[in-house]
């Protein structure tokens, strides 16, 4: 399960991201940037992290006119990553600009393309909250149909919790990828998360990789919990 696990540095300071690289880098293959530490330490804590031979999923979620995340796009293929993400309700006009963008600067660059996921439904949402945003569908309703559009527009694959994972690999098939946050150990708390699942039940239902923060960092030892994880059922 190592391989599958992407472990997300919420945290916003270099010392900090070089102190959890220093422990869990010879364990964890990708690391997570969002919003929290690239808008604190910006484009440096993917250098830093491309420093530890490590692979950067930067968890941006794109969601802006085409023209501003196709040259978004161009911008940070210049970095060397592995996948980042755009949000599928920009359309399917803003993805296929997104991919447009990665691959024209990519195919300028001489390197690999990074991959394009499609943020379908937050994690932290259920029918409630997308009943309040005009949504009247079931959650498992909406990612599909979701999916079904960043597939159609070219994307990699998707992030979506680990409820959907099941019916995304069943409906879309095997050849596009699904990453799933969302992800808690039996017993811990669910903090801001709603529609979770424990890692084992997110891998089994057919996720290409989970995506945890805190259980792990947060933990007094993290190659410990991580370890655990990786053991649990």
């Amino acid at each position: 399960m190592t391989n599958k696990i992407i472990v997300a540095l919420d945290v916003n300071t270099i010392k900090e991201l070089e102190r959890l690289l220093d422990i869990l880098s010879p364990h964890i293959k990708i690391f997570k940037v969002g919003m929290e530490l690239f808008y604190s330490c910006g484009p440096k804590a993917v250098e830093i992290i491309k420093k530890y031979d490590r692979e950067v999923f930067l968890d941006l979620k794109f969601f802006d006119i085409p023209n501003t995340v196709y040259s978004s796009s161009k911008a940070i293929a210049r970095f060397g990553l592995f996948m980042f993400n755009v949000h599928v309700q920009g359309g399917a006009g803003m993805m296929k600009m997104a991919l447009k963008g990665a691959e024209e600067e990519s195919e300028k660059l001489g390197v690999s393309r990074p991959r394009i996921l499609g943020v379908t439904v937050l994690t932290s949402m259920d029918e409630q909250d997308l009943q309040q945003v005009g949504i009247n569908k079931s959650s498992k309703e909406h990612v599909l149909n979701l999916a079904r559009l960043a597939k159609q527009s070219g994307l990699d694959g998707v992030v979506a919790s680990p409820r959907e994972v099941r019916w995304i690999r069943k409906e879309i098939g095997k050849d596009f990828l699904i990453v799933t946050p969302g992800i808690r150990p039996a017993g811990d708390a669910k903090g801001d998360q709603k529609r979770i699942a424990t890692p084992r039940e997110a891998i089994n239902a057919g996720a290409d990789y989970i995506v945890m923060g805190r259980p792990i960092t947060k933990a007094k030892d993290p190659v410990k919990a991580l370890d655990s994880i990786v053991n649990s059922e």
